[in-house]
């Protein structure tokens, strides 16, 4: 990999911001029509989903389109609306509902808890030791840069889990880091946000999804109760393994870079360029797989441009990895049998010492 002076950082910060600024030019009514057509679509398939969830309690047949369609429901408020909305990508529309500020998706995790540790701290510090509590989640070993422990020889068991499990991981993360329930606190952390109102998010957001799947819905379908739960419990499932399957592609796989504080201090914009490259990778697919994934199969992209309309990111890409190349910086990219395999290997390797 070719190293790059300070002036290939500058002519490299040059070159992505001009990117960035004449697709700023073009976006405008075409993306507000987008997402909100997705967000119809998703509408759709929640209300399509629990009527043949309801229907299949007497046509055993239906279950599991109404499951299918629940869960693509939730994938599309977590990934393609949710993830990006709260990311500021469609403030400039000025909708009183598709804001950063006042949008809440489909999951246990609290809005706030998640643009304070996803949008602020894991976008600016990404992959950098000690500051980013994306990396591993503080389960995982996926570098040398975390003495090895015993419970790291059973931790493709723990991230079968957490992926299971993904929505409450994703609830619990801040309070995790922060010690609120168990573990020591961190000397010289203070918290930003008191640790009452941390356990109050929790504890409503997470009660709030409980209802809602497992006690309302079910309880509508009366003498059906369980066969409701249980296909609402399928269809978070679904959702879940969908979620972290794509996120753990997006910074996981073998070829992506850790980086240590000391190396990151007094960044320029070009180096915080370099650092997004180098700790992010993409899945080559469809346009479908794309909206799928929230756009999160073009992770190097979205980690350069946070804030710009998902859907840019496919026009965006190949101006990008000209870019890269032109500055001898790997794009790194694959199909999605070929990340999992790289992330399930990496995951294996630092199981042991």
């Amino acid at each position: 990999m070719k190293q790059l002076t300070q002036a290939d950082f500058d002519n490299l910060a040059r070159d992505l911001d001009q990117i960035k600024t004449d697709t700023q030019k073009k976006i405008g009514q075409t993306d507000a029509r987008y997402i909100r057509k997705v967000i119809l679509v998703h509408r759709v398939a929640a209300i399509a989903g629990r009527i043949l969830i309801f229907a299949g309690c007497f046509v055993p047949l239906l279950l599991i389109p109404g499951i299918l369609l629940l869960a693509l429901a939730k994938i599309l408020d977590n990934m393609e609306i949710g993830h990006n909305v709260m990311h500021g990508q469609y403030d400039w529309m000025n909708d009183a509902n598709i804001n950063s500020d006042k949008f809440e998706w489909d999951i246990a995790g609290d809005g706030g808890s998640w643009k304070r540790v996803h949008n602020y701290e894991h976008h600016t510090y990404t992959n950098i030791i000690g500051k980013d509590r994306d990396f591993g989640y503080g389960l995982l070993r996926l570098s040398n840069d975390f003495r090895w422990r015993v419970k790291n020889l059973w931790q493709l068991i723990t991230y079968a889990m957490l992926s299971l499990l993904f929505q409450w991981g994703v609830s619990y993360h801040e309070l995790a880091g922060e010690r609120v329930f168990f573990g020591k606190k961190k000397e010289g952390r203070e918290p930003t946000v008191p640790h009452s109102e941390l356990k109050k998010a929790f504890f409503a957001k997470g009660a709030r999804q409980i209802f809602k799947d497992y006690l309302l819905f079910p309880a509508l379908a009366g003498p059906f109760f369980v066969t409701v739960l249980l296909a609402n419990l399928a269809a978070n499932v679904l959702r879940n393994l969908w979620t972290s399957t794509i996120i753990f592609c997006g910074h996981f796989p073998q070829q992506t870079r850790t980086f240590t504080q000391e190396e990151c201090e007094n960044e320029s914009k070009g180096q915080w360029y370099y650092r997004q490259a180098l700790g992010s990778a993409n899945i080559n697919g469809k346009p479908w797989f794309h909206i799928l994934s929230g756009h999160l199969s073009l992770q190097i992209e979205h980690h350069l441009f946070p804030d710009m309309p998902s859907s840019r990111y496919q026009e965006v890409a190949p101006q990008v990895r000209e870019v890269f190349a032109r500055y001898g910086i790997p794009y790194n990219t694959g199909h999605f049998v070929r990340q999992y395999a790289s992330v399930v290997k990496r995951i294996t390797r630092y199981s042991f010492p």
